[in-house]
């Protein structure tokens, strides 16, 4: 095969991947964006404008996904990156203060929380900033106890007013046989070890 009918070929590759011709003719995978960590009702955050100490404080995110901040208003802040959220902040207050240099942190974590319960070492309620999936939750909670049924775990999930159950089979996962079921938990899921 020739080497152009190999780059068009890997060019409806790459568009049926959604990645460049380029990444793939380098050798390099795509890059995948990075998300980063979202902010969730009940985080708190340390706002800073440079220059303006009256306009330096924490927000506290509302169970509601918003947060009112001086000059800025309302602003619905769940679900939004902190880079996101200083971009608004910063388009704001642009109206009030002329370059306005904004700087927002995560300061505590209490919206990203999955729980982990029943027969497992230390049940309980776990905060989390990156993804987690169930068998890192089950590290956390300490593992199982002797009389935990591994293999018969689920894992609830709220998706708008419905709740669903999704199964886990422990020693599939362990042993490499159905990694799918090894999912990203999702703030709020729980689960239940029987």
């Amino acid at each position: 095969m020739r080497l152009t009918s190999l780059l068009a070929v890997l060019a409806v590759l790459g568009g049926f991947l959604g990645c460049s011709t380029g990444a793939v003719a380098d050798g390099k995978p795509p890059a995948v964006p990075d998300k980063g960590y979202l902010i969730q009702a009940g985080d708190l955050l340390q706002v800073t404008v440079w220059k303006e100490p009256d306009l330096t404080g924490e927000a506290l995110v509302r169970s509601d996904g918003g947060l009112s901040f001086p000059l800025v208003g309302d602003v619905m802040a769940a679900g939004k990156s902190v880079d996101a959220l200083r971009e608004e902040f910063t388009n704001r207050l642009k109206g009030f203060i002329p370059d306005p240099v904004v700087t927002i942190a995560t300061k505590q974590i209490g919206g990203n929380q999955i729980f982990v319960i029943g027969r497992v070492q230390r049940p309980g309620g776990y905060p989390f900033v990156k993804p987690l999936d169930v068998m890192e939750a089950l590290s956390l909670a300490g593992g199982g106890t002797p009389y935990a049924s591994l293999n018969q775990i689920v894992i609830l999930r709220r998706e708008n007013t419905q709740q669903r159950a999704i199964r886990f089979h422990y020693a599939r996962v362990a042993s490499g046989k159905d990694l799918a079921e090894n999912i990203l938990l999702q703030s709020g899921d729980t689960v239940v070890v029987p």
